[in-house]
């Protein structure tokens, strides 16, 4: 899928590469993703008990390093759109019980600028995948980036919030449809959760029921 070693399946992983993409299968916040030691539901992580996201649940397949990283990579920035099926499945399973209750799921979307240069949203390409599995409407234009916002790359999590003030609205097509409605908001990568609490905000203002989060991959803090 990655590398330069044969699989019997085209979207396959060889053994090094599997053995080197850590799937998020044990405890987990239940906020944000993010691996957990012990055992038990309901948790959450600190960051999350002391800075609560303003969405419901959230959840994440697989943590942000590794073969994972250079799959992801690959997948935004070297037209490896042959990735998304296999990692639209990845989500399902980690999303199941977020996927059942969703009556919309949506994307987070690029910036026209950031569109135009990498030619697709890879967010997009994924809720629209994660939409047929689970038979769930999609509307891919559901959330409007109405604003240029600088990389995320560097900064930290007051930084990242404020670098994505007012840069989401709902597009007016959908301010009807999405009222009373719960949304399942996808995304590629969570780090802090700056983009997706950005979006998650104005859904919930604009009349959405609920909104829960998923993702790919997680980015583990350290500590």
């Amino acid at each position: 899928m990655i590398c330069e070693v044969y699989t019997e399946t085209p979207r396959g992983l060889c053994p090094t590469c599997w053995s080197d993409t850590v799937f998020i299968s044990g405890a987990a916040c239940g906020k944000c993703g993010m691996p957990l030691p012990g055992q038990g539901e309901d948790l959450l992580c600190d960051t999350c008990m002391t800075f609560p996201p303003v969405w419901h649940q959230g959840r994440a397949a697989i943590t942000y390093q590794g073969s994972a990283r250079r799959m992801i990579l690959a997948f935004k920035h070297g037209d490896r759109l042959d990735l998304a099926p296999t990692m639209a499945r990845w989500i399902q399973r980690s999303a199941t019980d977020l996927l059942v209750r969703a009556d919309i799921i949506a994307p987070v979307p690029l910036h026209r600028l950031r569109l135009l240069k990498r030619k697709y949203n890879q967010s997009a390409e994924l809720s629209r995948i994660l939409a047929q599995l689970s038979n769930t409407k999609s509307i891919p234009d559901l959330l409007l980036r109405t604003r240029h916002t600088r990389s995320q790359d560097g900064l930290t999590m007051a930084e990242r919030r404020e670098n994505q003030q007012g840069a989401f609205v709902v597009s007016p097509r959908f301010i009807t449809e999405i009222q009373g409605k719960s949304v399942l908001l996808v995304d590629d990568v969570m780090t802090t959760g700056a983009t997706l609490s950005a979006c998650a905000e104005v859904c919930l203002a604009s009349g959405a029921k609920n909104v829960d989060v998923c993702v790919l991959a997680r980015v583990e803090r350290d500590g």
